[in-house]
């Protein structure tokens, strides 16, 4: 009889487990419901190694890749960037999200942020232009109410 580890290492395919930076695998990023959409933004994975280097810290990815139904499911926004697999929300063990946001400000790739105290994650992604926001109670909210 074969034990759980190993055929739960079988399911899951060679390619999910494939190292993109010393500290992220593909599988970090694959869409939650199990459809397989795993194509993340080599920018992305970038910035994310970059900021696990500066605050030299593991950075916990709680959701990357969304395929439209998961995104859908989840309350993403119609033209999230995480369907397009630009995006990720973060979180690090010791940090506030207002903390991880200051230090994710110096990483060159990233052009969005979305704070969120609450639950205490960061979404980071790789869009053209600069985007903020904040998120209340479960929703988006403007950035100034982050500031004030």
């Amino acid at each position: 009889m074969k034990t759980n580890a190993s055929s739960s290492a079988r399911k899951i395919p060679s390619t999910m487990r494939e190292p993109l930076t010393p500290n992220f695998r593909r599988s970090e990023f694959a869409c939650q419901c199990g459809c397989g959409f795993d194509s993340i933004a080599s920018s992305l994975v970038a910035g994310l190694q970059a900021l696990r280097d500066l605050i030299q810290r593991p950075i916990v990815v709680l959701s990357g890749c969304r395929c439209p139904a998961h995104n859908a499911a989840v309350g993403g926004t119609p033209h999230s960037q995480h369907v397009l697999g630009k995006a990720a929300d973060i979180r690090v063990s010791g940090m506030t999200a207002r903390e991880l946001y200051a230090a994710a400000t110096s990483v060159p790739q990233f052009h969005g942020f979305g704070v969120d105290d609450e639950r205490g994650f960061l979404h980071v992604d790789v869009r053209e232009s600069a985007a903020r926001w904040c998120y209340r109670q479960g929703c988006e909210t403007p950035w100034r109410s982050f500031e004030g």
